[in-house]
């Protein structure tokens, strides 16, 4: 017996010690998934010059080694490392309004999402349907007919007694008489498509030093329910559940879409609502908007079909979210004068918002970003106003042309242009 109990004590503390570590390296492999590391923020310094003089739109890559621009209505992208162009991407039959009509890098990877409008070759097609026999038909046809016999047999009473007494014989070799079906009646429809057919591209992009391996231009799929002519103002996209939300101006309709990676498109917006500035949370997926019904203006939050108003006031706008902290801007005259910011919860939907900031600085035509270290930066042309997340601000002047700050906040592009080509300068914002 003693010594079966020492077998049993044995084998359970040889369990024990197996089980300890695996379920330590278990709980250590979920906490990475749950607590992905910081992305780290990476910055170059180099000078370069590329062909042209007119870009717009200017953007550069997750990790600063491509820029992605339009010239002349087409879309191209540049390897800075290898000092070439490596994609570019023209309109349909150089029609100025076809062709990329909106793109962006996605925020933690090397990857270009662009949008693409052509013509539908069959914006008129026609079908041929059956024509399904009308119930009223059938039943006046049934009736018409039963009536017919029971007129006949009650007008030959002889012949009524003659069939109720009569045996019916068949012969088994006489074939038996089917019914002839009437032809089935057809009609033509006609069905008026969408003029346009927009399609979702992501650029894939190798290592930049890699020399030959080609970008993966991937088609995803087109989107039926875009507007014709319409213009993509603005797209944000949520890491969290690869959801996009784009906000699509045609004439003067505002439409709020979203796309999810399942290729399901919606439109999110409300009856004469219109939408001026949107952000997603990195962190639980939620949509902020910024509303405007009528002289109503207000921001929500969207989860699915639900919305909550986070703020009323009027004078208040977006400024962006980063790390799951949302930040809205006050306007006054023109200039944004105080900055509220509130942490995002799991365990509550209501955001507690604290002043982080006030002051007056100039907001008419400025671009706003929320960078990685969570300092706002609000810039013009030539001046960057940068205040950290400690409530300090400093101002940085932007000697370029024409600058551009990256999506993370960390560094500055200046463009000058140099005859026929324009001399680029990547340096850390500072």
């Amino acid at each position: 017996m003693k010594k079966k109990l020492r077998m049993i004590v044995s084998w359970t503390l040889v369990s024990l010690m197996l089980q300890i570590p695996t379920y330590y390296l278990l709980n250590r492999q979920i906490e990475k998934v749950m607590t992905p590391p910081e992305t780290q923020v990476v910055v170059r310094t180099l000078k370069t010059n590329i062909p042209g003089k007119s870009f717009e739109n200017m953007q550069i890559s997750y990790a600063k080694d491509y820029i992605a621009y339009e010239d002349d209505g087409v879309l191209k992208v540049y390897n800075l490392e290898q000092e070439k162009q490596i994609f570019s991407k023209a309109a349909p039959g150089n029609d100025k309004n076809l062709g990329v009509l909106y793109f962006q890098w996605l925020p933690d990877r090397n990857t270009l999402i662009y949008f693409y409008a052509r013509k539908n070759p069959n914006p008129v097609t026609t079908e041929v349907v059956p024509v399904d026999p009308t119930p009223n038909s059938q039943s006046t046809t049934s009736e018409s007919s039963g009536t017919q016999n029971t007129a006949r047999t009650q007008s030959n009473p002889s012949t009524q007694a003659t069939n109720s007494n009569t045996i019916k014989t068949e012969d088994p070799h006489q074939a038996s008489t089917v019914p002839t079906k009437p032809a089935q009646q057809q009609r033509v429809v006609t069905r008026y498509n969408n003029p346009q057919i927009t399609d979702l591209y992501t650029l894939e992009l190798p290592e930049s030093s890699d020399t030959t391996t080609q970008p993966d231009d991937r088609f995803n799929e087109s989107i039926n329910s875009f507007p014709t002519g319409g213009k993509i103002t603005n797209m944000v996209v949520s890491t969290f559940t690869n959801l996009m939300y784009l906000t699509i101006k045609s004439g003067t309709n505002l439409q709020l879409m979203e796309i999810d990676v399942m290729k399901n498109v919606r439109n999110l917006n409300r009856s004469a609502e219109v939408i001026t500035e949107t952000a997603a949370s990195d962190k639980f997926g939620t949509l902020y908007i910024e509303s405007k019904i009528g002289k109503l203006k207000t921001i929500q939050a969207l989860e699915g079909s639900k919305r909550q108003t986070i703020s009323d006031d009027e004078k208040e706008t977006i400024l962006g979210n980063r790390e799951g902290t949302l930040y809205l801007g006050k306007i006054e005259g023109n200039n944004l004068v105080q900055i509220r910011a509130a942490a995002e919860n799991a365990d509550s939907a209501k955001l507690e918002f604290k002043t982080v900031w006030e002051g007056s600085i100039p907001f008419e035509n400025s671009k706003v970003i929320i960078g990685i270290n969570k300092q706002i930066v609000i810039y013009s042309n030539q001046i960057a106003n940068i205040i950290q997340s400690d409530g300090q601000q400093k101002q940085v002047n932007l000697s370029g042309k024409e600058n551009f700050i990256s999506q993370d906040g960390a560094e500055l592009v200046e463009l000058t242009p140099n005859g026929n080509t324009t001399d680029i300068e990547l340096k850390p914002l500072e």
